[in-house]
């Protein structure tokens, strides 16, 4: 199949689709050196997490048990990292045609719902802590702290040797500054109670850090229900791309049935239907979307089908979903006719 362009069906068959790519791969390339970055710091991030949550525990400081919650999202996000470059790796199979790539997707989705309880429970805690101050050993939270503070400092500088442009190296990034804060909020308390033995600063802060846990966890849970969900990915907007597409491209009279969602985090895919104008080459047309589509979407993979007769009847999921269905253009003395999209294997 390398080197394919292929196309069901001719003017006689009604429908004609190409879908971009010469392989046919799904998977994202992966830089080696992104993957064991991002694999080292997750070991690290990991392994100090359950440290600082013991620490946390015997030093009786409720700071550091939420900075070890905060590590515990940075954990998450380097292993979803890690997890993009390893299963994208794998290829499809009749069982699962795009791979096994939103195994991470899945992960994520599960992972901030463990986060957003762990939240509830440290918002809670910190409340009775408030009410009933309990006393910190500021020793032990003050050297826990410091070296949180080296390890994400450590894991910060592993990042900056991968590639720093990649997504899921960026994100990690991000993650890892956060926690940073967090270290530094802990080792702030310490210091506070060590000198001053005012005890709520480690509920108080505790509660500022248990904020940043909930923003990542929302965002996570956010994004990873909007790929489950099959939603439009973030820059792009249906209606945009299809107004875009209409405007930029030659050759194309009209774009319609446009469906865009994410297999993964940054592996978007988009099917549609478009009409030429007269005189038009197909395989030229097509050609020039598929590079649009790529160059202003970042789209790598696009299937494309030709109306020869230029009716634009909204698609079965369309119409479930609301949207009015127009009267076809009666060129070819056609009107109503219902198209399920089951030419070229794309029945939805």
């Amino acid at each position: 199949m390398a080197g394919h362009d292929h196309a069901h069906g001719a003017p006689d068959g009604k429908h004609e689709h190409a879908h971009s790519g010469g392989s046919h791969s799904h998977a994202p390339s992966v830089n080696t050196n992104n993957e064991r970055a991002v694999l080292l710091g997750f070991v690290l991030t990991f392994g100090f997490m359950i440290a600082e949550a013991a620490g946390g525990l015997i030093s009786g400081s409720l700071a550091l048990i939420a900075d070890a919650g905060h590590m515990l999202t940075d954990s998450a996000a380097l292993a979803l990292a890690w997890a993009g470059f390893y299963f994208g790796r794998k290829s499809g199979d009749n069982k699962r045609t795009f791979g096994y790539m939103r195994f991470e997707v899945l992960a994520g989705f599960i992972n901030a719902l463990a986060l957003i309880l762990l939240v509830v429970w440290i918002a809670y805690e910190a409340v009775m802590r408030l009410l009933n101050p309990s006393s910190v050993l500021a020793g032990p939270m003050f050297l826990i702290a410091v070296l949180g503070l080296f390890v994400n400092i450590g894991v910060f500088m592993m990042l900056m040797k991968g590639d720093s442009d990649h997504v899921n190296i960026k994100g990690a990034m991000l993650h890892v500054l956060g926690d940073l804060l967090g270290s530094v909020a802990a080792i702030v308390a310490a210091i506070v109670i060590y000198f001053t033995g005012w005890m709520p600063i480690d509920p108080i802060l505790s509660l500022l850090l248990s904020a940043l846990v909930l923003r990542s966890a929302w965002i996570l849970l956010k994004n990873s229900l909007n790929i489950l969900m099959e939603g439009s990915p973030h820059g792009a907007n249906p209606e945009t791309m299809r107004a875009h597409l209409r405007k930029a491209v030659d050759g194309v009279a009209d774009v319609h049935h446009v469906h865009v969602w994410s297999i993964t985090s940054g592996q978007t895919t988009a099917t549609m239907e478009i009409t030429l104008v007269e005189g038009a080459d197909p395989a030229e047309t097509q050609r020039r979307l598929k590079s649009e589509l790529s160059a202003e979407f970042e789209i790598r993979h696009s299937t494309i089908e030709i109306d020869w007769d230029g009716h634009k009847n909204t698609c079965p999921i369309e119409r479930q979903n609301g949207a009015k269905k127009p009267v076809a253009s009666t060129a070819q003395g056609h009107v109503g006719h219902d198209h399920g999209h089951a030419a070229g294997g794309h029945s939805h």
